[in-house]
């Protein structure tokens, strides 16, 4: 078992400041995955540039033979490892390289989804020298990041009878305690724990009997209760890490069965945010935005607030000092940012990104906001201000292939996009 000291970056004011959150050692999941450290979209990084060169950052280096994907970069003692597709694009391909672009070496792990949009989804975890992904088709690997062997391999989607929605397996593994948590939906479970080391079950929670989402996991900590929360297509639960057993669900979206079925059922890809016992919620698709507080033993969640502004297709979104920023779903190819009051719901701004660009993904590091615009490229250095959207500098991302859909990733003051079969890095200290 792997303890530390739980910390949580906080923006606000002219710097990053670190405040500990709790005095209590707990078991943490892998910092190496996910939209960064907390699985929050907030790089913990310092001595960025405030504004960039009209043509945009220096770009230190590109490669174009990532194949098909969405997935992000983790880098991790001087690697960077991502997923991608074969050319015949019959396999998910795991790669490794130096971080000045060099390829050191490629392995195929799994089948990616057959039907619709079948791009690589899933971004790696990296923990204590093994990578661990999850195909389209519901396959968990685990690789040995020293030379991309395969460790262990176990078809998640057969043995666990998983339901998926349109889109297949969409999820990024939480990784903690030694455990590689995985969510196939259905009839058989919802939520499993295998061993990290060997890839056996450690254990199934009861099914709830509803296909999966496309929404990572994440692990939080309640008043010193550490918890699992989940998302499946019409519910958010937290789960007990020790047992498997599911100790909450929340699905009263205020939404009638149709306009379920046409909304968070349908996408829900976004991990939800945590902070301070409440947890925030949300999806596209006109379904909107929730606030749930968490009981003192995290075995309830009730509805604090509902906002209908902010509706985030799947870019995810941030909080900074106080603020939810991200973007919201007009339809398919359009979406203006918004700005919500984590504490009260309020909506601060609801308003379109200049010059045509739409909605997209978000991070935050050093008091800024990254903004990347999924129909054009567009990636925007934004100011967090609650009362506009206010954009700094911008540049476009010209190579690669299909959505912009890739979540950007900073590390050491490098920016890294990805672009379907590109990856670009940025100067951006």
């Amino acid at each position: 078992m792997r303890l530390v000291r739980m910390r949580k970056m906080r923006l606000g004011g002219l710097s990053v400041a670190m405040a500990c959150l709790a005095s209590v050692s707990m078991t943490a999941q892998s910092p190496y995955g996910w939209r960064g450290p907390e699985r929050d979209g907030v790089y913990f990084e310092n001595g960025l540039l405030k504004e960039w060169p009209s043509e945009g950052p220096e770009l230190l280096w590109e490669t174009m033979e990532l194949g098909k994907g969405y997935s992000s970069p983790v880098i991790v003692d001087s690697r960077l490892y991502i997923t991608g597709m074969d050319e015949e694009g019959t396999q998910e391909i795991f790669f490794a390289y130096s971080l000045d672009g060099k390829k050191l070496y490629q392995t195929a792990y799994g089948v990616p989804w057959t039907d619709t949009y079948p791009e690589t989804r899933t971004t790696p975890t990296i923990e204590n020298g093994k990578a661990y992904v999850i195909s389209g088709s519901g396959e968990i690997v685990c690789l040995d990041t020293a030379d991309g062997k395969i460790v262990w391999k176990v078809d998640g989607g057969k043995k666990f009878e998983r339901m998926t929605g349109k889109w297949g397996t969409s999820e990024c593994p939480l990784v903690f305690d030694n455990k590689v948590i995985y969510t196939p939906g259905g009839n058989q479970t919802t939520m499993v724990a295998l061993d990290a080391e060997t890839g056996e079950t450690v254990w199934k929670s009861e099914p709830l009997g509803e296909h999966s989402s496309y929404t990572s996991p994440l692990l939080v900590m309640n008043n010193g209760k550490i918890k699992i929360v989940g998302v499946t297509g019409k519910s958010v639960f937290g789960v007990n890490p020790e047992t498997g057993k599911i100790e909450w669900t929340f699905r009263d979206w205020g939404r009638s069965p149709e306009d379920l079925a046409k909304g968070f059922e349908s996408i829900a890809p976004n991990t939800p945010l945590y902070d301070n016992g409440r947890l925030f919620v949300c999806n596209g698709y006109n379904m909107g935005s929730f606030m749930l507080r968490l009981n003192v033993d995290a075995t309830k969640a009730d509805l604090v607030w509902r906002n209908d502004d902010l509706d985030t297709h799947h870019g995810g979104f941030v909080l900074v000092d106080g603020v939810i920023y991200g973007s919201n779903w007009i339809n398919n190819g359009s979406g203006n940012w918004v700005a919500v009051d984590w504490n009260t719901g309020e909506t601060k701004f609801d308003t379109p990104w200049p010059g045509g660009k739409g909605k997209g993904s978000i991070i935050a590091a050093d008091d800024m906001l990254y903004c990347y615009d999924e129909r054009r490229g567009t990636v925007g250095l934004i100011r967090p201000n609650p009362e506009k959207f206010d954009v700094v500098s911008e540049f476009r991302i010209t190579k690669g292939v299909g959505p912009h859909w890739a979540h950007p990733v900073i590390h050491e003051g490098v920016l890294y996009i990805r672009h379907g079969n590109a990856l670009m890095a940025f100067k951006i200290k």
